[in-house]
């Protein structure tokens, strides 16, 4: 663990040379919602490949950047592309960016994602804010000797997606007249989508929704201390679910329809916490 906090260290002094860009919030898009990243007041970017040791997403459609700037006065780094479990990647490398954003001053970790529906109440393009979530079937990022310099041994994870911005979100969602709904994501290893009696097994956990990332990247912050909230982008019902083959096509055009909407909860939303003094 001495060698993840050392490369962490390491990348973040690599950014550090070129820019002193101090974010508070920190955002990590997910399949078909980068967009965003395009459109915010902009202070640099910087390529994962340009980062010695970092690790670079090889998925289609994810530019593989991180992006630095403000998103309505609020000063964000967003990871405009993530890296993935299944891409083959250790998964102290898959978390790696969330603890380097937080070394790099983050507070806070919005996560968005291109979610599979798993209860009958979602459906392709609608918005599910996380209220918990379940990653039991990844190897947890804090597995080997613990770093003190990234938290406890032992950290709660009690409310790993913070009450108050959740409320936040809610309220946003309210005056902005942009429909959200709630519930548990579960994340699984991928890549392969996950088959009709799997879908059924992840519903009887509980879960309302189900991907390929986020929760790892959340027990990783909290672990870090920092406040964690998330939206998953239903782009698709997953496997068994619907009488149409998943594709990852399809998932990328739902989130395209979706990605107006989206920009403008995820803007108005950073706005809000912004504003909250005690954030």
């Amino acid at each position: 663990m001495m060698e993840v906090w050392k490369k962490v260290e390491d990348c973040a002094g690599q950014i550090r040379k070129k820019t002193v860009f101090q974010p508070r919030a920190a955002l990590i898009l997910g399949s078909g919602l980068g967009a965003l990243a395009d459109e915010i007041d902009t202070e640099t970017t910087v390529e994962y490949s340009e980062i010695a040791g970092f690790p670079v997403s090889t998925v289609a459609g994810h530019k593989g950047r991180f992006v630095f700037g403000y998103i309505e006065k609020m000063p964000v780094v967003i990871m405009q592309g993530r890296v993935h479990f299944y891409e083959g990647y250790a998964m102290s490398d898959v978390v790696l960016p969330v603890r380097l954003m937080r070394c790099l001053g983050a507070e806070i970790l919005f996560l968005t994602n291109a979610a599979g529906g798993v209860s009958p109440t979602l459906s392709p393009g609608d918005f599910m804010m996380i209220t918990d979530q379940i990653s039991t079937f990844v190897p947890s990022p804090l597995i080997g000797a613990n770093e003190e310099k990234f938290g406890p041994r032992f950290p709660s994870m009690d409310t790993i997606y913070d009450e108050r911005l959740r409320s936040i979100i809610k309220e946003t969602a309210r005056r902005e007249q942009i429909p959200i709904k709630e519930g548990i994501y579960l994340q699984t290893t991928g890549p392969a989508y996950e088959s009709p009696v799997e879908v059924r097994m992840i519903s009887m956990l509980g879960a309302h929704a189900v991907g390929m990332s986020t929760a790892v990247e959340a027990v990783a912050a909290r672990h870090m201390g920092m406040r964690v909230c998330g939206i998953s982008c239903i782009t698709n019902m997953a496997g068994g679910t619907s009488a149409k083959p998943l594709s990852h096509e399809e998932v990328g055009l739902v989130a395209d329809r979706a990605a107006p909407l989206f920009k403008r909860l995820v803007t108005k939303s950073l706005e809000a916490m912004r504003m909250e003094e005690s954030l």
